[in-house]
């Protein structure tokens, strides 16, 4: 067996000689090196056979990095050893128990597509209108019904109102409707095997004699289903070690419950409680900060990291004039890195909120031929929503283009369907038209029903109306248009929660469309709305979803949990964004954004920066912005505050040591509607981030229409039109 060193703290976990046992593992404090440790001293030094071993991880990656680490533990592959996902296990487990839960052995496991299909053909079953109640929204609610063990009758009994009584009803429903397909889905796959040790208890005594230890990882994470299965499954001997880290809960929108972490010490009285504290990767600034940002959390167990590494460079707070001017700094820092300290461009990574946010730093990194990646989420232009509009953009400017029609056609669903689509196809070939035209002459098709025909009609007539409408319209306003003629925001909502994500995509293409309009030359050929598409094209097609996999890591703050670099990039943290706004609207919501700036900072080994927009264009309205409350809570004397060129004089920003973590904030109204904005007037001085200062010469049109034509004092740069809503114009005090 390989000896591994261990510290005090680490080997007290590992050499735990029985009962409950709670490690509460900080940051980068070696958490897989115990739980391996201690799995394998089960075994050399316990005598635990592996197949008396149930070991339960939150991927079956994981599970399988851990046995090969075992294996090379131990000298021999731990045969029999119980390790897997919570899902997996149960799934075995009933593969075995099946019929005692109504079932057969060979059950069907339903994905999520599965479940929301038959939903579908369930609300169409029971006359229940789509529009009225949204079928993902009807599975989301069913989804933590179960997760929170509430039956049909239970979430019925409590319906306050029409949506939750219809989402009980479909929940009864497909709880029949699976077991006459024999068929579970994730969600039953935990509850079923309750159901099981709750009507068949030898079953349970059965289970808890098979298993000598159990041992969890990532035990923050467990929704309340699979706490009960742990504490169902330990037994008379209670030998049961989980591994967790209250200070990074993050999932509670899919299920996730801190409370178990606290529940468990309540359940367990004897329990031995472990704290691994010694972080083995940041430095200690970098950790000061992270202490400084999670210390005002209330609801946490408690625990302060520390490390040998002391020193290090101080965090950098960094103020940048908008989204854009923040990500070509974050550019300009990864090349001055890459050439001055030798880091590997693989060695870095951009963390952000939302995945809207990536579209910017994309475009940033690859103007300057930064190689990146972009992990756990499509490439902007390559996501869905995007391509959504841009197919209806591109059908404005080519009637011809057949994929484009496939596209929009059936975005938001019109009840077109698949065979009418096909007899759409045949008569197009046969009449040798594009499939609009086809559409606009829909009435020549004989096996399309009356409704069909006026539905393909109506969108030919759609299509055609906005054509003449916005032949040398600037991109956004063609692509607001769109959104509001096809009611496209209304379709995202109806998704729930991952609309409303989407929704931001949206907003962030409406901004970029008005960002391409600044930078246009007006002098190339082709109209506006073709040079914007021409170069979304181009972006797409060289933009693949994985990246370079030598390059600058981009993803989510969720998606980079578990992962560290050198260098970390932590962007758009203004109130509102991150934290986001509707979470400050509860305590616990607040506290779970607090633990998700936690676990961004201590990503990094050597370097953090903390990046904010004085403005951020969002929904394609310029919105001012407030540093982020989680910037305020790093301690003043681990944070270096900066400021990008593109910041024009007044305070970086101002402390608000009264903040408190759950203070509601409301979110910022544009510039032209605040009382104080900005007034410009004919002759007076104005600064651009991009094309520097100049003089407005005139001024047209009001509220968001409102236009500021400037005349540059770069003589490249010349005179232009800039709708004042996106141009972030500041008044140029020096020059004036």
């Amino acid at each position: 067996m390989l000896e591994l060193k261990l510290n005090a703290a680490q080997r007290r976990a590992v050499e735990h000689s029985g009962g409950p046992l709670m490690v509460l593992a900080g940051a980068g404090s070696g958490k897989t090196r115990v739980l391996t440790c201690r799995l394998a001293h089960l075994v050399r030094h316990r005598d635990v056979p592996p197949g008396r071993i149930l070991a339960v991880t939150f991927t079956n990656r994981a599970a399988d990095e851990m046995r090969g680490r075992v294996a090379q533990l131990l000298g021999r592959d731990p045969a029999g050893l119980w390790i897997g996902t919570f899902h997996s296990l149960s799934a075995r487990l009933l593969r075995r128990e099946a019929p005692r839960v109504g079932f057969t052995s060979q059950f069907t496991i339903y994905d999520e597509d599965d479940r929301l299909a038959l939903i579908k053909r369930l609300l169409e079953r029971g006359g229940y209108a789509p529009r009225s109640f949204p079928p993902r929204q009807i599975q989301a609610m069913i989804s933590a019904a179960k997760n929170r063990l509430i039956t049909p009758e239970e979430l019925a009994g409590g319906a306050e109102d029409r949506l939750t009584r219809v989402a009980a009803d479909i929940y009864h429903a497909l709880t029949q409707a699976l077991l006459a397909a024999n068929a579970m889905d994730f969600d039953d796959l935990l509850l079923h095997p309750l159901t099981l040790f709750d009507e068949h208890p030898e079953r349970l005594q059965h289970y808890q004699r098979r298993f000598d230890a159990i041992m969890v990882d990532e035990f923050q994470d467990t929704n309340r289903a699979q706490y009960l299965l742990v504490r169902h499954l330990s037994g008379a001997h209670k030998n049961v070690c989980v591994v967790g880290d209250d200070d990074q809960s993050i999932y509670s929108w899919r299920g996730a419950d801190l409370r178990n972490m606290l529940d468990f010490q309540a359940d367990f009285p004897s329990v031995t409680v472990v704290r691994l504290e010694e972080n083995y990767r940041s430095t200690q600034m970098i950790l000061n900060a992270a202490n400084g940002v999670i210390a005002e959390n209330r609801q946490r167990l408690g625990k302060t990291l520390f490390t040998s590494r002391q020193g290090g460079d101080a965090v950098e707070s960094v103020a940048a004039a908008d989204e854009r001017d923040e990500a070509e700094w974050v550019g300009r820092e990864i090349r001055e890195r890459s050439a001055v300290d030798l880091y590997a461009f693989h060695d870095m990574a951009v963390l952000y909120r939302t995945n809207a946010q990536s579209r910017a730093l994309e475009e940033a990194l690859r103007r300057v031929s930064i190689p990146y990646r972009v992990v756990g989420a499509a490439s902007f232009y390559e996501r869905r929503e995007v391509k959504d509009l841009i197919s209806y953009l591109r059908l404005l400017v080519n009637p011809q283009d057949d994929e484009a029609f496939m596209r929009a056609v059936q975005v938001p669903k019109r009840g077109v369907g698949v065979a009418s689509l096909a007899a759409l196809q045949a008569a197009a070939a046969q009449w040798s038209k594009s499939l609009l035209e086809t559409a606009a002459i829909a009435d020549r098709i004989v096996d399309l029903r009356p409704l069909t025909k006026e539905r393909l009609r109506d969108f030919a007539d759609l299509m055609e109306r906005n054509r003449r409408a916005v032949t040398d319209s600037a991109p956004a306003a063609v692509l607001e248009r769109v959104i509001e003629e096809i009611n496209y925001e209304s379709h995202l909502a109806s998704m729930g929660v991952e609309g409303m994500e989407r929704l931001e995509n949206v907003r962030e293409l409406v901004a970029a469309t008005a960002e391409w309009s600044e930078e246009a030359d007006p002098d190339e050929p082709g109209s506006p709305l073709e040079r914007f598409l021409a170069g979304a094209a181009l972006t797409s097609s060289n933009d693949q979803s994985t990246g370079d996999p030598e390059g600058v890591s981009l993803m989510t703050v969720h998606t980079a949990k578990g992962l560290e670099w050198p260098v970390v990039f932590v962007t758009g943290l203004e109130d509102g964004l991150f934290p986001l706004r509707r979470a400050l609207e509860s305590e616990e919501d607040s506290e779970e954004e607090r633990r998700l700036a936690y676990v961004a900072i201590t990503r990094a080994r050597d370097r953090v920066y903390l990046t904010w927009a004085r403005s951020r264009r969002r929904g394609g309205q310029l919105m001012p912005g407030l540093p982020s409350r989680f910037i305020e809570a790093v301690p003043p004397e681990v944070l270096h505050e900066r400021r990008t060129s593109g910041v024009f004089g007044g305070d970086l920003y101002r402390r608000a040591a009264s903040h408190k973590p759950w203070t509601v904030f409301q979110e910022p109204q544009p510039e032209w509607e605040s009382q104080d904005a900005p007034r410009f007037v004919k002759g007076e001085r104005v600064r651009h981030r991009k094309f520097g200062s100049g003089t407005i010469a005139g001024l047209s049109g009001s509220g968001r229409d409102l236009k500021a034509t400037v005349d540059f004092d770069d003589e490249t740069v010349g005179v232009k039109q800039l709708l004042v809503a996106y141009a972030g114009l500041e008044r140029d005090w020096d020059g004036a």
